[in-house]
């Protein structure tokens, strides 16, 4: 059953991902912004060629190896802790689906489809599958430190 919902966590995400990319393609032209909640979120077309901030802007074929290595990382440590920790799970299958979603793009379009610009800072705006990355990332660490405070109370005993 966990096997199946990990598998589902990646395949809904990514879908998920590219059905929100492909209405924003299909209903904002490149470049404008409406608002979603004002003065908190826009849905900004935009194409992004680098990363975050566009770093590395323009370097498709390092993203590509990039994507490449973090898939076969991640689909190594999702199959050696499927049966262990379910938050290492489901956090590996967020940041697989994330990982996938964003590599759909750069593979097809040459570039990420990002839509989600935060009005209330100056953040990097972002998608759908940006997000997924994230929040698989910080309950990764959630869940080291979780055990990491288990082991430390362990040896205290």
């Amino acid at each position: 059953m966990k096997k199946i919902l990990v598998l589902l966590i990646i395949i809904l995400g990514v879908a998920a991902d590219q059905f929100v990319k492909f209405w924003t393609v299909k209903n904002i032209p490149l470049g404008d912004s409406i608002p979603f909640i004002k003065n908190i979120l826009s849905l900004t077309h935009l194409q992004n060629t680098g990363a975050a901030w566009s770093m590395f802007e323009g370097k498709q074929w390092f993203f590509t190896i990039i994507t490449a290595i973090a898939l076969v990382v991640g689909t190594y440590y999702l199959v050696k802790n499927i049966n262990k920790n379910n938050g290492i799970s489901y956090s590996i299958a967020l940041i697989i689906a994330g990982t996938l979603g964003n590599f759909i793009d750069r593979v097809r379009l040459g570039y990420v489809v990002d839509m989600f610009q935060l009005d209330f800072i100056n953040f990097p705006i972002f998608n759908v599958a940006d997000s997924f990355l994230t929040v698989g990332l910080i309950l990764i660490y959630i869940c080291i430190f979780r055990e990491d405070s288990k082991k430390g109370k362990s040896k205290k005993k």
